[in-house]
């Protein structure tokens, strides 16, 4: 396999030569003057003393400690004094970091309900928060929050870190760290306990790290910074104040096991014949994480089983485009924003479903002599490794490295009773290199290496980015550039090219930028990325308006407008051309409302859609018309909608409409449920029958596509660290066709006989239980049990024509169970340290 890697990167060095592709672009960039706020400075402290953690500031080891006070709105008014009095000092010893904080408040407005970790956004709990930002680059970062409950959340920031309800960075990066809180008749107090190993820093004898503060009291949905966060200034880290006098810390022996056992049984849905398969689950292996110096770490997991996560939305998908589902894998969003930076990794890549799976089913399916033992839709790893970190001079390094097991299916011939054994996925080993270097003022550039070799004589893929950000002093403009290059290695190798150019005006009321994307016929990114479709150019400006201060009637409000033309590369070809106008309101009552105008005002090119090479359709012009809105989260029941239709007027009866409407209601401070209705009815669809003539052309369907998506949600918190979630989906889809047409070379259709029996009928169910228990700080216990149907096609819709219907039905098919057990145990060579010390 090295050789061959090794073929592989010499042929695509040579197709990378600069005869091959040119990307040139000039930029003039105005710059102009900003206001920024001077950063706010604290002093830590130095600690012999013994700190307990029990939420007060009531040791001698605070006494003489700096406090950092004088807390400044952010919303939902910019710039005013908090409404309650905050304190926080820091401290610190050879081994960890001591953040304390008391909020002084009439304990009669401390909002409290418990939740799950990371799980505080819109819950009615208040919460503090602390931000790192270690080599203080004004870009990454860490947080550290605790609510009133003592639920820990804690996530990784980058220069993309944006806030939301407490959500500043990747809240999937999980750490092991301490907390407690306490309530008393004055307010309440919390307090950190960060050891070195959950964070990263130089081993420079004095340290210089931004620091921030945050402090959100859900009665009144305030958020405040101790240092100044301007919304009309773009970025998070970079209105961080400063921590000073951090003095002869060393980064510590970071090394850390979580073995694991797991068990279980499942039994799959039963077969046409009535046969049903069932099977014992046993697993076991390790994660192991060591810090190979003061700035990178290891992280390795050793024979992965990824059975514990939620299930996928699953849809019936008519287009001629992949779905891209939520990564749920904790190895795979566990510290992952270094090489998710491109945006050229699709983590479900990795032990996807076997390239092989479906071609397996269709040859038992059309061939009765046949049987199918054995297909397994998962790819099974042998292990995954991540290596990643940022120097002292802000080089951030990123590998990553995963083998994915090979994969075969088993088909009995009935008649001679013989197995036969087919490779759906060879050996496959995955890899990703990154190096970001971070510039001044937020500047950056990035350059990504995506490369997936397969064993045999399976095509092999490489992905080349590189992303350049540049900032003005004044962080008003950003100017950004990013060309990316694929090659794949097979027995017709080709490679191809994507480049994207923007400069903005990024930050202030007024924001503006043009934007510029192409990307040629032939650049895959999909071995390890998401690309719906290359052979695309567009072009796109927008302007925005953003008031952050309130008025008579708002909170805030904004309005965008944005304009985008979308030609084919080759041939180059008009494609559509749409114009989008939105409006955002947030009312003195913590309601909120938006309106979305969309139109795309003439006849466009759709050259995907009848998965023919070059083979056009004519799309209408259309127009929508969206309103979305929700309630105050604070109150018990918290409700929120979206209604939208479109329709044009070339073609009867072909209205779209859709609407979304769910609501939660909050029983009590442990007890929460919410229920979700989705609908989309497109009652005019043009597109690919999935059927063709004798000739081979595509054939056109004019149906009435109607899906329904029906989600029932809860938790119960038994304590801040033991918890039970329950997720109930059912998915409902009716396809009825009209009428059928054929496509002339210019795109326009003209109508042919009706193909009856060509109607179908979906019906997907899944149940997701989890109890988790978090029995140890980096320890727990999960107990997991899944309920689902295979997907249900029929065209049946005669019989069920209506969603009541169906979602009986469902309780009709032959289901399949799931019961597991995970035991994580936690085991940190520092904690072996202090039993040994005297």
């Amino acid at each position: 396999m090295a050789t061959k890697m090794l073929k592989n990167y010499n042929s695509f060095v040579r197709l990378m030569k600069p005869r091959r592709y040119f990307f040139i672009w000039i930029c003039i960039l105005t710059l102009c003057s900003g206001s920024i706020h001077a950063q706010k400075t604290l002093s830590a402290k130095r600690t012999t003393l013994a700190i307990k953690l029990d939420g007060l500031m009531n040791e001698a080891a605070w006494d003489s400690v700096m406090a950092a006070r004088y807390f400044i709105t952010n919303s939902p008014a910019f710039g005013n004094a908090a409404t309650y009095p905050v304190e926080v000092k820091v401290a610190y010893d050879n081994v960890n970091l001591y953040v304390a904080a008391f909020i002084t408040q009439d304990p009669k407005t401390i909002r409290r309900q418990m939740t799950a970790r990371d799980q505080h956004g819109r819950a009615d709990v208040d919460y503090f928060a602390v931000f790192l930002d270690t080599y203080k680059d004004r870009q990454n970062g860490f947080q550290f929050l605790v609510t009133t409950r003592n639920v820990q959340s804690d996530a990784r920031l980058s220069p993309t870190s944006g806030g939301g309800w407490g959500n500043y960075g990747d809240p999937s990066w999980d750490a092991v760290w301490d907390s407690r809180v306490a309530i008393t008749d004055k307010g309440w107090g919390v307090e950190f306990l960060i050891p070195y190993s959950a964070i990263r820093f130089s081993k420079d004898a004095i340290q210089q790290w931004g620091i921030q503060f945050m402090h959100f009291a859900r009665s009144l949905n305030e958020s405040n910074f101790w240092n100044p966060v301007d919304p009309n200034v773009n970025g998070f880290v970079n209105q961080f104040g400063d921590l000073t006098a951090l003095n002869n810390i060393k980064p510590p022996l970071r090394l850390s096991f979580s073995p694991y056992l797991s068990g279980g049984y499942r039994s799959n849905p039963a077969d046409e014949n009535g046969d049903r398969q069932t099977e014992w689950l046993r697993s076991g292996g390790m994660d192991v994480k060591w810090g190979v110096n003061e700035s990178f770490t290891l992280d390795a997991t050793l024979i992965p089983d990824f059975g514990q996560v939620i299930s996928d939305n699953v849809i019936n998908n008519l287009s001629p485009f992949d779905i891209q589902f939520q990564e749920n894998r904790p190895f795979f969003t566990e510290g992952t924003e270094l090489f998710n930076k491109a945006g050229i990794f699709y983590s479900r890549r990795v032990g996807d479903r076997p390239k092989g799976y479906f071609q397996t089913e269709s040859l038992v399916e059309n061939n009765p002599d046949l049987e199918l033992i054995k297909n397994p839709s998962v790819t099974p790893l042998y292990n995954a490794i991540k290596f990643s970190g940022r120097n002292k001079q802000n080089l951030g390094i990123g590998i990553f490295n995963a083998v994915a097991q090979p994969v075969s299916a088993v088909v009995r011939n009935k008649i001679t009773g013989e197995d036969s054994s087919f490779l759906t996925e060879p050996l496959t080993n995955y890899n990703i290199v990154v190096l970001d270097k971070a510039l001044k003022n937020r500047s950056y550039v990035t350059f990504t290496n995506t490369n997936v070799i397969r064993s045999g004589s399976a095509p092999d893929a490489n992905v080349m980015a590189l992303d350049f950000a540049f900032y003005d002093k004044q962080n008003t403009y950003g100017f950004f550039l990013k060309p990316r290059f694929s090659y794949i290695f097979s027995d017709d190798p080709y490679g191809g090219a994507k480049n994207i150019i923007e400069f903005g005006k990024i930050s202030g009321k007024w924001q503006w930028s043009v934007f510029n994307n192409i990307e040629t016929d032939r650049y895959n990114p999909n071995d390890l990325g998401f690309l719906r479709a290359p052979n695309e150019v567009q072009t796109s400006a927008s302007v925005s308006y953003n008031e952050f201060k309130p008025t008579k009637k708002f909170l805030n409000y904004n309005y965008s407008f944005n304009v985008s033309q979308t030609y084919l590369y080759k041939p180059f070809s008009y494609q559509s051309y749409e114009v989008n106008a939105n409006a955002f309101w947030l009312f003195k009552n913590f309601w909120d409302m938006s309106v979305d105008l969309t139109m795309s005002p003439f006849w466009g090119n759709d050259y995907f859609e009848l998965r023919t090479d070059l083979k056009r359709l004519k799309r209408i012009p259309w127009f929508y018309t969206g309103i979305n809105g929700s309630s105050d989260s604070r109150k018990k029941l918290f409700g929120y909608y979206s209604f939208g239709f479109a329709e044009s007027k070339d073609v009867k009866d072909d209205m779209f409409i859709r609407g979304n409407f769910g609501m939660r209601y909050r029983f009590s401070d442990r007890l929460s449920l919410e229920l979700s209705y989705n609908f989309q009815d497109d009652n005019g669809q043009f597109g690919y029958a999935f059927a063709r003539e004798p000739n081979g052309e595509p054939i056109l369907a004019f149906r009435d596509n109607l899906d329904m998506t029906t989600i029932l949600s809860g938790i119960f918190n038994f304590t801040p660290r033991m918890n039970m979630t329950l997720r109930a989906r059912h998915y409902w889809n009716k396809v009825v066709n009209k009428a059928f047409y054929n496509v002339d070379g210019d795109g326009y259709w003209y109508e042919r006989p009706f193909m009856p029996g060509n109607d179908f009928n979906v019906n997907i169910f899944n149940v997701d239980v989890f109890y988790v228990w978090d029995f140890r700080l980096g320890s727990r216990i999960i107990f997991g049990y899944k309920n689902w149907i295979d997907p249900d096609y029929s065209n049946d819709i005669q019989q069920r024509p209506t969603y009541g219907k169906n979602v009986g039905r469902v309780f009709d098919l032959s289901h399949g169970n799931e019961f597991t057990l995970r035991f994580i145990y936690f085991l940190d060579v520092q904690q072996f340290k202090k039993k040994q010390s005297p």
